[in-house]
């Protein structure tokens, strides 16, 4: 398995619709296909792939993507989630994201929205509004709001065994509060 592979799987042999809804066999799909370069990937054997624009993407969708569908609805989902954007950052340190069009740009500039710090959705906030990424760009918004409103994201509290507090669980209790 290499980044071509990565790659070709993510933008080319699925439809769109199924990198955002959870399906057990989707989830077992990546887990079968790619489970053993994953786990490379989370030990940091991959850094060759940092050197190329599209290598480097596929590292970062490999730890942001495909870790929430290998680890679906258990804390490990997550545990990759820091490692995704310190390579997305370097990755735009590197001015990668000018040589990507604007559907793989979005996939670097994801771990941004995922992360749970302030900081890093004020620079999400202008990475995500470009044209092009208008549709990322309203999630983002989302996002950011409720790590404004929360320091967190609620939806990840009993996953990763954290108190929710009873603003959390109003919030919680209503349509779309999760993603």
């Amino acid at each position: 398995m290499s980044a071509p592979d990565v790659m070709s799987f993510w933008f080319e042999e699925i439809e769109p619709s199924q990198r955002y809804k959870k399906d057990p066999g989707f989830d077992e799909l990546i887990k079968s296909r790619f489970g053993k370069l994953h786990a490379r990937a989370t030990q940091g054997e991959l850094y060759a792939w940092r050197e190329h624009p599209l290598d480097s993407l596929a590292e970062i969708i490999m730890l942001d993507q495909f870790s929430r569908n290998i680890f679906r609805d258990s804390a490990e989902a997550f545990a990759c989630d820091t490692l995704a954007l310190v390579l997305a950052q370097e990755a735009i340190r590197k001015k990668f994201d000018m040589e990507l069009d604007s559907t793989k740009k979005a996939f670097l500039y994801i771990p941004f929205m995922h992360s749970e710090s302030a900081e890093i959705h004020k620079i999400a906030i202008y990475l995500f509004d470009h044209p092009g990424l208008e549709d990322n760009y309203n999630y983002e918004l989302r996002h950011k709001e409720i790590i404004d409103r929360f320091g967190r994201y609620p939806h990840r509290n009993e996953i990763l065994n954290r108190k929710s507090t009873k603003e959390e669980l109003e919030f919680l209790s209503q349509p779309g509060s999760s993603f």
